[in-house]
């Protein structure tokens, strides 16, 4: 066990944190991502943790950042920076972004885990080295997205669902045509699925593709969901009419596309944001090595096992609280309107990926989730829950890095020589 003792205190600090901070990241943003089928009814809470631990993981192994750099977004010009003061920054972004997650999710608030980590790394960055040395032109897109991530997936959510009222809801026999459409729905989700990750690649496996092979790849998967999804809505037992609810039997169908779009959800948001809890770490095990800093920082196996196992954790002990915001206070939500919300979600997110815009995934499901409840208008939605949501993401940047300063000292104090 003399390993043990060879490893530094800067790099145990590290791996207790970033467990932190990814239990913090599955109570509130895998939560959030959860929160739509679990209100609609489409999942239980276990089946929802079953689905976010294993989707979440293989979108952030498959497509994620298999070697990541932390600061990769350019939020820091490293070439200012010392060794000590990325370590003891990166420590307190860690511990800064958890906590703030965590304050978050006692008050059932759905934040941006990735602005909680941007904010934090601002933070000390402004702090330690100077204002210089923070790229505002990218904090300015940051805050750009605020607004541009939750409208586009507002507007796309508010024509899905128009569209499933439409053809479906609308329709004198709704299950007839929810069982002749169902399958077209099942092609996008597919097709959606199949964007998230060859657009980013699939690194274990070698494949870099281009756009062109991306897109006939998602067509090829889209056509493979279309006909499992002819299999499975055509077993579904859609059971009696309930007097109360006209709509009961076809909602029965739509939960089976609501898991699917949960799924996508689940994979996109792996790809996309599970690295904010290892990446810090990766590049303090990198510094701590005494590697470059300008170079990536590799994520080793152990560190994809913090992260995962952390996020599992943190979907199942407190995701609850922000699950219910999302899929019961913002608006009523069932299986139909839960698909629409989902499958906008996952839309934007491939949209921003490939375009390059700076996105959040709880900031386009929670945008999602208001454009479904404006399609049934204005009174359908928590006017007051949402400006609790919209307050807390203002405020997510500045406090972020404010505790990341904290946090900065006191880790300077503890570690330095």
């Amino acid at each position: 066990m003399e390993w043990i003792s060879e490893i530094p205190l800067a790099l145990w600090i590290a791996g207790i944190l970033a467990l932190y901070m990814a239990w913090a990241i599955g109570a509130n943003d895998v939560a959030n991502a959860m929160g739509t089928s679990v209100g609609s009814g489409a999942l239980t809470v276990g089946g929802a943790i079953i689905v976010a631990a294993v989707l979440e993981f293989a979108g952030a192994f498959l497509a994620g950042g298999h070697v990541t750099d932390t600061v990769r977004k350019g939020m820091l010009d490293l070439s200012m920076m010392t060794r000590e003061q990325l370590i003891y920054g990166m420590l307190g972004s860690l511990a800064s972004a958890g906590t703030l997650l965590v304050v978050a999710t006692r008050f059932g608030l759905p934040i941006s885990t990735t602005h909680s980590i941007v904010g934090a790394i601002v933070g000390f960055g402004a702090i330690a080295v100077g204002l210089d040395a923070v790229k505002w032109g990218k904090i300015a897109q940051i805050v750009l997205s605020w607004v541009t991530s939750p409208l586009l997936a507002g507007v796309i959510a508010f024509f899905i669902f128009q569209i499933t009222r439409i053809k479906v809801l609308d329709k004198p026999d709704p299950v007839a045509q929810i069982r002749k459409l169902g399958p077209v729905f099942f092609f996008f989700v597919f097709f959606i699925i199949g964007l998230v990750t060859l657009f980013k690649g699939l690194k274990p496996l070698k494949l870099d593709l281009n756009l062109t092979q991306s897109l006939i790849g998602s067509v090829a998967l889209g056509l493979i969901g279309a006909a499992i999804g002819a299999f499975f809505i055509r077993r579904v037992d859609v059971g009696e009419e309930n007097p109360k609810h006209r709509f009961s039997r076809v909602e029965r169908i739509f939960v089976v596309l609501q898991i699917l779009t949960a799924c996508a959800i689940a994979f996109a948001h792996g790809s996309n944001d599970v690295a904010n809890s290892i990446g810090p770490l990766a590049a303090i095990s990198h510094a701590v090595q005494g590697m470059d800093l300008g170079s990536k920082a590799p994520v080793e196996p152990w560190m994809l096992a913090i992260g995962g196992i952390g996020i599992v954790i943190g979907l199942a002990t407190w995701g609850y609280r922000v699950m219910e915001t999302i899929g019961k206070k913002i608006t009523e939500l069932t299986p139909s309107r839960g698909f629409a919300a989902e499958l906008a979600a996952a839309t934007t997110i491939v949209v921003a990926s490939r375009l390059g815009i700076p996105i959040s995934t709880t900031h386009t499901l929670v945008g999602a989730v208001l454009g479904v409840g404006l399609a049934r208008g204005i009174g359908a939605l928590d006017l007051r829950v949402v400006g609790k949501i919209l307050a807390s993401w203002v405020a997510t940047l500045p406090l972020a890095a404010g505790l990341s300063i904290f946090f900065f000292y006191f880790f300077k104090g503890l570690l330095a020589p």
